[in-house]
């Protein structure tokens, strides 16, 4: 969410950013009924005030009825109700549209009217030169028993697969891995709920609207309904998390924190779920787009202060690529353009790795500064060293990711023999194992 003060001082920024990042507002809509909302709230103030002042009237004539003040005292009543109505009719649009505002981008992010346009900035490593014909993952899991997509598919349907043996003990160390990376450089290690109330994903940005839109959002609703402490049924819907993000981000929800205590890292380990319903026929082989996989995922709460914010967002990055290289993957650094940016975000960088059967980079995480977009839907805030409370500015990066960080591993590091060489950082999490081979 963007402050409605800066809204109405600079529409012109916001209309240039809203047709950057390919985002359809209705501007001069929400202007108006920004209009009208601020003169229906100044009328029902006065009205308010003229209530309490009335009220201490009829104090005064105790005993003794005034029909005068009643009078008043029921007209002010009803002239408040309607107001009252008024805006709360007014309400829901208004919402609607400013969820739909978004964050200026930074500066130097470079504009483009979608992915095709994302800036290369960075590359690490060279991609591996096979003298033997390369394997995609899905023959070689399958050749080693590590990885299973027919059973998978017919259990858990499309997208769907297990991993086996072996293939468990490199996924499983790879997060390990990733944990005790976070937990060196200083990260509070958490393992999130998965199972959470709209309110989280709304605030963070996972719902495109105020409420879920099964057409748009990418997330699981649960349907099963719940049962509150006093056994009553919930009322409340529940959603699965497609990132550890929305729960990390919300667990200062309506708090106040001190300054001094910033930044907060957090590094949250959870199972997540996407639909991938924007992304129908794509990447139908392999487990390359999943709808479950695991994830590391890093957030910080900072100062309201878009230096240090940016500085912060550079940490980030150069834990994940510090991983991509002690792992041995070459990957490379892309700056991400207007018309590939979600609404609320300020900058944003991707880390790709090299996939050989793609003979391409691949996705394997993202780095991202919203400011304080999340932190006014999430209500967080912090008292500065003035006793000003600001809004904290929220930040998050894939540390590592599972399928896609499995798959990376498998095609670069197989063997002519069809097995696959552990990375050496991996090895003391896999006891010491230093090859996969099919079992016998």
């Amino acid at each position: 969410m963007v402050d409605i003060k800066f809204i109405r001082e600079y529409p012109e920024k916001i209309r240039k950013a809203a047709q950057d990042k390919n985002i359809k507002l209705d501007l001069d809509r929400l202007l108006a009924l920004d209009k009208e909302r601020s003169e229906l709230q100044r009328k029902l103030e006065e009205l308010q005030r003229q209530r309490n002042e009335n009220a201490e009237i009829l104090k005064k004539t105790a005993g003794k009825p005034d029909e005068t003040a009643i009078a008043e005292g029921r007209r002010l009543k009803e002239e408040i109700a309607t107001i009252e109505e008024e805006l709360n009719k007014t309400g829901p649009e208004f919402t609607n549209l400013m969820c739909r505002v978004p964050t200026i981008p930074a500066p130097d992010v470079p504009f483009g009217k979608d992915d095709s346009e994302n800036v290369e900035i960075y590359k690490w490593g060279t991609p591996r030169q096979f003298d033997f014909p390369v394997k995609d993952h899905i023959t070689l899991g399958k050749e080693l028993d590590i990885l299973d997509i027919e059973r998978g598919v017919k259990v858990g349907g499309y997208r769907g697969y297990y991993v086996k043996n072996d293939g468990v003990l490199l996924m499983m160390g790879f997060m390990n891995y990733a944990l005790q990376k976070m937990n060196a450089k200083g990260y509070s290690l958490v393992i999130p709920p998965t199972l959470i109330k709209g309110a989280a994903l709304f605030g963070s940005g996972y719902f495109k609207g105020m409420e879920y839109d099964t057409e748009v959002d990418e997330i699981y609703q649960v349907a099963s309904q719940d049962k509150e402490v006093d056994g009553t049924t919930s009322k409340e819907k529940k959603f699965l998390v497609g990132t550890s993000e929305p729960s990390l981000l919300a667990y200062y929800s309506d708090e106040v924190l001190k300054e001094e205590n910033l930044p907060i890292r957090f590094a949250g380990y959870s199972q997540c779920y996407r639909s991938e319903i924007g992304s129908y026929g794509k990447d139908t082989k392999g487990i390359y787009r999943v709808h479950e996989f695991m994830k590391v995922e890093q957030v910080i709460l900072a100062r309201a202060d878009v230096e240090q914010a940016d500085k912060l967002q550079q940490e980030m990055i150069s834990i994940s690529k510090e991983m991509h290289e002690e792992l041995g993957l070459p990957y490379r650094q892309l700056m991400i353009c207007t018309g590939d940016m979600h609404a609320g975000k300020y900058k944003m960088f991707d880390l790709e790795a090299w996939i050989p059967s793609r003979d391409s980079y691949g996705e394997t995480g993202s780095a991202s500064n919203f400011l304080d977009w999340q932190s006014r839907r999430l209500n967080v805030r912090y008292i500065d060293k003035d006793g000003n409370r600001k809004f904290v500015y929220m930040l998050n990066n894939t540390a590592l990711p599972s399928p896609r960080i499995f798959i990376a591993i498998l095609e670069n590091y197989q063997n002519a023999d069809g097995s696959i060489t552990v990375p050496e950082v991996l090895r003391p999490f896999m006891g010491g194992k230093s090859l996969i081979e099919r079992r016998n």
